[in-house]
């Protein structure tokens, strides 16, 4: 494993307005909330310790530290402009240090719980799941959780609009830096290559102790939901995505266009304000710690 990690420069420069990415990024349905945490086995169960890796600027954070089961929260965060945004809300029982899903400053099965919010498609290897699995207790679960707008969905899941299936189809054809997105529907695969069938593979990995760490399926739940946004605050959201936020010059111009164009379509719903229906999915799973 690196002594250094350095984030990827997606990240790095797409998040580099921190304060623009908490102020317009969503927060999460109480009942999503509600069951991951009862799937993770946490909620309402008093004083338990939960790791969030990759905790951004704490959209899933506060939520953990207004619940009343008095959680002990240990957020880990790598961006050090995210990082900051979080230490500034001085959130109750939540300790808040820079480190990364595959070197985590944790002790041994110390978490009751492991969350990832808005996050695992970033770290979605071996290397992380090892960590994850050392940081907690027997029996416990990791948890991951997204917010995902029709306009950065996966192809695979049907679009509700016209107009948001423009944009996403757009977000797809600026989809070039070679990094995962959840809407690639990557993540799943280093779970599943704990499964291995060929008898050569499981004898060498029964040799070196590579045991599967994770159990399998995964737990999988979905909460529809729709918000009612102005027009600069739906392109300001939409500039939150890194691969959008790093656009300059005439490839941002086109992306605006682009926007504009798709919010003339005809299925384009505003309220009395003038606010449009934004339509998307939280999406989260689970899987149980294998001793």
């Amino acid at each position: 494993m690196p002594t250094k990690y350095e984030l990827p420069k997606a990240a790095s420069e797409g998040f580099k307005d921190a304060g623009a990415y908490d102020a317009y990024r969503p927060s999460y349905p109480p009942e999503a909330v509600q069951s991951l945490l009862r799937h993770l086995k946490v909620a309402d169960r008093p004083n338990v310790n939960i790791v969030e890796i990759a905790a951004g600027t704490g959209k899933f954070t506060e939520l953990l530290a207004q619940r009343h089961e008095n959680y002990t929260v240990h957020a880990i965060e790598p961006h050090a402009g995210m990082r900051s945004q979080l230490e500034k809300k001085q959130l109750r029982n939540v300790t808040v240090t820079d480190g990364h899903a595959a070197k985590m400053p944790v002790e041994d099965e110390w978490a009751d719980a492991c969350i990832a919010a808005q996050s695992f498609h970033w770290f979605a290897t071996d290397e992380a799941l090892k960590e994850i699995h050392r940081v907690l207790a027997p029996n416990a679960v990791f948890g991951m959780i997204w917010n995902i707008e029709e306009y950065n969905k996966p192809r695979s899941w049907p679009s509700v609009t016209s107009w948001g299936k423009k944009l996403n189809d757009w977000i797809w054809s600026i989809s070039t830096d070679g990094l995962p997105r959840f809407r690639d529907e990557a993540w799943q695969n280093v779970f599943e290559k704990q499964t291995k069938h060929n008898p050569l593979q499981i004898l060498k990995d029964s040799l070196t102790s590579d045991f599967p760490r994770f159990s399998l399926p995964l737990g999988e739940e979905t909460v529809k939901w729709t918000v009612w946004l102005p027009e600069e605050a739906l392109w300001a959201r939409i500039n939150t995505l890194s691969q959008v936020a790093v656009l300059t010059g005439e490839p941002k111009d086109a992306a605006y266009k682009t926007f504009k164009e798709a919010l003339q379509m005809p299925d384009v719903e505003r309220n009395e304000e003038g606010e449009i229906a934004l339509h998307g999915v939280t999406f989260f799973a689970w899987t149980d710690k294998i001793e």
